[in-house]
């Protein structure tokens, strides 16, 4: 299940990582609690991850590559489903008690002991192409923009509307199955702002002033959100002489990119000079990051990441999982961008912002 290589801790958080350092945002219980009694948020967050059992058991169903894939998905929903309702009535079961990384790993674990690799696969595909088709326009409506600072936001604004495509939010993938999205109407229909959390500003003042040496970005979704999202903000990087690393999932979660996945996206988006879109790519690297969830715990990372990482000076974590529901406050030796969309109620309920609002966090070294 796990990456072959032993993981290390990211290099970028601030040390001493073991005392500074913890990778969920949202505190389902304190330590006055009741070890063997659920706590109301403990609860809540269950129930959320109940209520997407039937959208991942009708995409397990639908698995061309796993034989009797309709029986094994059933498992996956009664399995899951137990050690679920298992946790409501003993916090300490499972490995408990439950936090979001819990309640991922143990779906994953099950999705996998069953023969289920990549349940997503085809919508992936789907997306991918549908996006790659869309990513010459994009970049140029950028590069249409002449002032650099209102050019940045465009590219934020980008990200977070390629965002949407998330099929581990219930509400989303119901709203997908029905008409698909699109990324223009999503980037003119982001909630007004301020966001929840927003240093827009403060960002848009530092990039019209200062270069990045190297940029290491998280990357999230497949689809419009590392085609349209990510890839235009990268290039955009790399205009600027900064060496950009995006690292990606050792292993298919949900609707996230994978590390081989992402290779062959920006081979087939590169001309036969090694450009993207007339922009010199030979500093953009991917790189596996050792994750195979859709959240992210930064002390235990590929070595190979690491190693790429070690001298960046900014590093971007995209996505509700890996930006916010982990790592929100994480806090690292250089600068940083927490950036991603609001996309379950229960996250909106703990920010105090709205559904679908947006963060985009940037701290200064």
């Amino acid at each position: 299940m796990e990456s072959s290589s032993p993981s290390v801790p990211f290099p970028l958080l601030q040390a001493p990582v073991e005392s500074t350092y913890r990778a969920c945002t949202i505190p389902y219980r304190f330590a006055s609690d009741n070890p063997r009694k659920a706590t109301p948020v403990e609860i809540q967050w269950i129930d959320l991850f109940l209520n997407s059992v039937p959208s991942f058991r009708q995409r397990a169903e639908n698995d061309p590559t796993v034989p009797d894939a309709p029986a094994k998905a059933e498992k996956f929903a009664q399995r899951y489903t137990a050690m679920l309702e298992e946790l409501k009535k003993n916090p300490e079961s499972n490995g408990g008690p439950p936090d979001c990384i819990l309640l991922c790993r143990l779906r994953e674990l099950v999705l996998r002991e069953l023969g289920f690799r990549d349940i997503f696969k085809k919508v992936k595909d789907e997306e991918n192409a549908k996006a790659m088709s869309l990513f010459e326009g994009v970049v140029q409506r950028n590069d249409e923009i002449e002032d650099d600072g209102k050019r940045a936001e465009n590219l934020i604004r980008g990200i977070l509307a390629g965002n949407i495509f998330d099929l581990g939010s219930a509400q989303l993938a119901e709203v997908f199955a029905k008409d698909g999205m699109s990324f223009l109407a999503s980037c003119q229909n982001l909630v007004s702002r301020p966001w929840v959390i927003d240093d827009l500003d403060a960002f848009q003042n530092k990039w019209t002033k200062k270069s990045w040496e190297k940029a290491v970005i998280f990357v999230d979704n497949s689809g419009a959100d590392i085609i349209l999202g990510i890839l235009p903000f990268a290039r955009e990087l790399l205009r600027h002489g900064t060496k950009v690393i995006l690292a990606a999932n050792d292993m298919p979660s949900i609707n996230d990119v994978t590390y081989p996945e992402l290779v062959e996206i920006i081979n087939k988006l590169k001309d036969e000079n090694g450009k993207l879109a007339g922009v010199d790519a030979s500093d953009l690297l991917v790189a596996n990051s050792g994750n195979d969830l859709p959240v992210i715990d930064l002390s235990s990372v590929s070595p190979e990441l690491a190693y790429l990482a070690n001298d960046a000076d900014l590093v971007v974590l995209e996505g509700m999982g890996r930006a916010i529901e982990t790592n929100l406050y994480a806090q690292m030796k250089c600068d940083s961008i927490k950036i991603g969309m609001v996309k379950h109620p229960e996250v909106a309920q703990f920010l105090g912002g709205r559904l679908y609002d947006c963060v985009f966090k940037f701290d200064e070294a």
